[in-house]
């Protein structure tokens, strides 16, 4: 079976070599609005390029951490707008309630500029973290500074591995394989879920 992550790291290959730095924006904007795009392997690529002196270093990071920035605003706009009435709607289609709102709102009235910082430098929940400080309703001037700022060492840190790895690439990749096996549990995982549901939607009805 081909391989989940070679086929996603392709295609982020693909578009970085079709569309350059745009290309880039694009996919780090996704990555940061939720969608399931890794942004080890776009930066990575990115930094892969710059090592054959088809891009620039500081460009690559700059357009790295403005894609971030823009697709983080779009899910701090869907907390902010959506708030609780939201998360009562859709929240129980990512597993989230009331009481997670009620903690992450005491979490960001506590920490909120430290909890934006440093959940953007953990990979997996970095994304997610825009969500609750809409909810919180963080200012968008400091959501965004330091949404920024927490971006920087990621972002940078992958191009700079990527520029490092260079033509060893391939056998970097190999060190990845055991994401395929992440991804099919949380593929299980999520049938296991929908089915368990409707089965007690059933007993209920």
């Amino acid at each position: 079976m081909p391989s989940i992550v070679n086929d996603v790291v392709s295609w982020c290959t693909n578009v970085i070599a079709v569309f350059g730095l745009p290309g880039i924006f694009v996919l780090m904007f996704l990555e940061s609005a939720c969608i399931p795009i890794p942004a080890e392997a776009t930066m990575m690529f990115a930094g892969f390029a710059v090592s054959q002196g088809k891009l620039g270093l500081a460009a690559v990071i700059v357009v790295g951490i403005a894609g971030n920035v823009a697709g983080a605003w779009v899910v701090y706009y869907v907390g902010l707008y959506g708030g609780r009435p939201f998360i009562d709607r859709y929240g129980k289609y990512v597993l989230l309630r009331h009481e997670h709102i009620e903690l992450t709102e005491r979490w960001f009235a506590r920490y909120g500029a430290l909890a934006v910082f440093f959940c953007r430098i953990i990979p997996g929940v970095r994304s997610f973290v825009s969500l609750p400080a809409g909810v919180a309703r963080m200012p968008l001037w400091s959501f965004t500074f330091y949404t920024a700022l927490g971006c920087l060492p990621f972002v940078a840190f992958l191009a700079w591995l990527g520029v490092k790895v260079g033509a060893n690439w391939e056998q970097f990749l190999q060190q990845f394989k055991w994401l395929d096996y992440v991804v099919a549990a949380a593929l299980v995982a999520l049938v296991v879920w929908v089915v368990m549901r409707a089965r007690q939607r059933r007993r209920a009805a």
